[in-house]
């Protein structure tokens, strides 16, 4: 402890102060360097500052590129600006004026003089040239910020269609290019993305787990796997393949409904809430329903069938699909598109699978003549090779075996399957490649499967009770649809319920409302539902059934 005397001694001057607590040399000396720096930095910004309105004032082509104006900016009585899809540019004419609003695919400035840009709409492509000089004095300011836009902006270009001295090879539209005389940002994309959409673009990884996680491809580029595709879905969803096998399931969804509106069926819209778990409770997701408990129905089958017995003939509709079954495979998904019929018998219940087979040859027949869908196929074939060699029986009728006679083949081919059970998934590819090599097509059908293995509803066959008047679809070897023809009598019905395992009891608040249907009276019928996801999948040859999802939902994903 310092004695009364030290303490009374003063302090040693702080290093920044003199004698007299003037500022030290040191502290003037740091004071006049950061003052220097500060004017510099100043200076400079002027300078920049300067040279900015310098260039500007220079700029001759300022008001022909920038950010979109406002369309409230523009005048009620101005006539509306005329706009191009890439898609119509495939058959233009030399120096044909034409808008087109796309997106940024890629940029490349070989000089300040000149950019190249390609732009994108859906899975159409052509190059785009921005070159200083030209009839609107393009100036290097605009051929600059228009080759500095990030990759993926929206963009809105007005230009002249020309002919390339050498056909445009990296682009889809290759006789045609677009010299831009204007060009303003939309909507400008993030400049780091998480995964690039030309990257996208190329074949993804096909090892044994589709979503196993693989950084480069056999060339060395980045390879995307379906998991990342699928947690980036929006920028995966942008490139032209995915564009053409989206499109080509709405086209499958057009062609049923085409075909159905021939045929005069009434489209229904049923719930896909249900007050008890009518199908088995194994497979049914359970929801909270405000005091009380409901389920997301597995199928509109009870509904179409109530549907039939309030007289309306022939039924159809497309939507959502339940399955709460922990199958992680590449065809299972937890939500799936059901495209669903179902139509009186009038003979006997052969008229049902008839027509179900027409329905599918119509489709496929379709898919395969119309040039919208052949050009879209061929998109996909690009990555997805083989996407065009589905095989179809020539003529009107489909390759139709029983399940006897399916199980026959199967034996003659060194494969052991049974007739009293049913085609495990194995079985079914198996069969599928018997079936293309010996009758050269891949989709046919399976008629009279075994009654054991077939749902309470389902009707047997009146001349022999051990199989069943049920069928299932096939493309490529697996199943894309179930159907047969149901129980239409109400004392049948019941006893079949009853004779479940486990029992159902048909006076259970479960099934009254589906039973009553057949108390009051129900004419012969039948139908089935279709899997919109793997009829895509398989006509096209996609390695899993998300590929052929917008947003898959299977036991491991709930977003996007």
């Amino acid at each position: 402890m310092p004695s009364p005397a030290e303490s009374s001694l003063p302090e040693r001057a702080k290093e920044d102060q003199g004698e007299t607590g003037a500022p030290s040399k040191n502290a003037l000396k740091k004071a006049n360097k950061d003052k220097e720096k500060a004017e510099k930095a100043a200076r400079r910004q002027e300078q920049e500052r300067q040279q900015k309105e310098k260039s500007e004032a220079s700029d001759t082509s300022k008001h022909l590129y920038g950010l979109m104006p406002s369309t409230s900016d523009s005048p009620a009585n101005l006539p509306k600006q005329q706009f191009t899809e890439l898609a119509e540019l495939y058959d233009a004419k030399e120096d044909q004026e034409v808008t087109v609003d796309a997106r940024i695919h890629n940029a490349r400035v070989p000089s300040a003089k000149l950019a190249f840009l390609v732009l994108r709409e859906e899975a159409h492509t052509i190059q785009a040239v921005i070159a200083e000089g030209g009839p609107n004095q393009i100036s290097r300011q605009m051929v600059k910020w228009c080759g500095g836009i990030n990759s993926e902006s929206i963009v809105r270009a007005t230009g002249l269609v020309k002919q390339p001295k050498e056909p445009v090879t990296s682009t889809s539209i290759s006789n045609f290019e677009l010299h831009v005389e204007k060009l303003y940002m939309i909507s400008e994309a993030a400049q780091m993305l998480p995964v690039q959409v030309k990257d996208c673009m190329r074949p993804p990884p096909m090892n044994d787990d589709l979503k196993e996680e693989v950084e480069t491809d056999a060339q060395g580029l980045p390879a995307v796997s379906l998991a990342t595709r699928l947690n980036n879905r929006i920028l995966d969803g942008r490139t032209a393949a995915n564009q053409a096998i989206f499109q080509l399931q709405s086209g499958i969804s057009n062609l049923f409904m085409e075909f159905m509106n021939q045929h005069k069926f009434t489209w229904i819209n049923s719930s896909r809430l249900a007050g008890a778990a009518t199908e088995g409770g194994a497979g049914v997701f359970e929801i909270k329903y405000f005091d009380t408990r409901a389920y997301l129905t597995q199928s509109p089958q009870f509904f179409k069938q109530m549907a039939i017995a309030m007289d309306m003939k022939r039924v159809c509709e497309i939507g959502p699909v339940f399955r709460a079954e922990n199958s992680n495979t590449h065809r299972h998904l937890t939500e799936f598109t059901g495209l669903d019929f179902e139509m009186v018998i009038k003979n006997d219940y052969h008229e049902v699978l008839s027509f179900g087979e027409k329905l599918m040859l119509y489709i496929i027949r379709n898919l395969q003549e119309r040039a919208e869908y052949k050009r879209l196929t061929k998109v996909v074939d690009q990555v997805f090779p083989g996407a065009g060699d589905f095989k179809l029986p020539s003529g009107d009728e489909a390759q139709r075996f029983t399940f006897a006679e399916a199980v026959k083949l199967l034996n003659e081919n060194g494969i052991e399957a049974s007739e009293d059970d049913d085609l495990s998934t194995s079985l079914e590819k198996a069969l599928g490649r018997i079936v293309r090599e010996k009758y050269n097509t891949d989709f046919y059908t399976v008629d009279k499967y075994p009654s054991a293995v077939r749902p309470f509803y389902t009707m047997p066959d009146p001349s022999n009770p051990k199989v069943s008047n049920s069928y299932d679809f096939f493309m490529r070897g697996q199943e894309i649809m179930s159907g047969a023809q149901r129980i239409h009598d109400y004392n049948q019905l019941c006893d079949r319920m009853r004779e479940n395992d486990p029992p159902l009891d048909p006076l259970s608040e479960a099934f009254r409302h589906y039973t009553d249907a057949f108390r009051y009276g129900c004419a012969p019928h039948g139908g089935g539902g279709l899997g919109l996801n793997r009829i895509l999948q398989f006509y096209l040859g996609l390695p899993d059934i998300r590929f052929a999802t917008l947003f898959p939902r299977d036991p491991g994903r709930l977003a996007p």
